[in-house]
């Protein structure tokens, strides 16, 4: 049996499926990073009494890539907490209309917010914004918390293309309607 006969195996993907799976690896890595600064700051400081410059200012910063890399991570497979009270008690053949409804008012908040997000790291460039102790520049944080939110702009915009044009590519978890 070949592999392009077994039903069990998993489609080829797409450009669009490594990008959001690219996306989902780059959120998954800032976690990392997140955990092992405050794993290294708590050791360092409880057992040698040493304090490392800035891991304040990083960790927050990096808390802030995180997050935005994160937004961006669960902005398109629909999986993440909802309150579906509307999808889950309109027939079948309406659920899509609503996804592509609820998609297109998350597109245009995630929009707003990403555009007033490009303005907070022009400001925190142009203040040029330091932090404590070793004085370096805070705006490449915010540049990359940036780039995940712009990211999280891209994916909701692929959905709502899916959703509405290609709604068999979506990959949302099955969820249960209400009886």
């Amino acid at each position: 049996m070949t592999a392009s006969s077994d039903p069990t195996a998993a489609p080829a993907k797409n450009v669009m499926d490594r990008f959001i799976d690219g996306i989902e690896l780059i959120a998954a890595a800032f976690v990392g990073i997140v955990a092992v600064n405050t794993f290294i700051a708590v050791f360092m400081r409880k057992l040698f009494g040493y304090t490392i410059p800035d891991y304040y200012d990083f960790g927050r910063l990096l808390l802030g890539i995180l997050i935005f890399w994160g937004i961006a991570a669960a902005s398109y497979r629909g999986s993440h907490i909802t309150v579906d009270l509307v999808w889950a008690n309109v027939p079948p053949r309406y659920q899509r209309w609503v996804d592509v409804f609820a998609t297109s008012v998350l597109l245009f908040v995630v929009t707003v917010q990403t555009l007033t997000l490009f303005d907070k790291v022009r400001a925190t460039y142009h203040d040029n914004i330091l932090t404590y102790d070793l004085q370096l520049p805070t705006w490449p944080f915010f540049a990359v918390a940036w780039a995940g939110d712009a990211s999280a702009v891209l994916l909701i915009a692929i959905r709502t293309y899916r959703l509405v044009f290609h709604p068999g590519e979506i990959h949302d978890a099955k969820i249960k309607t209400a009886e």
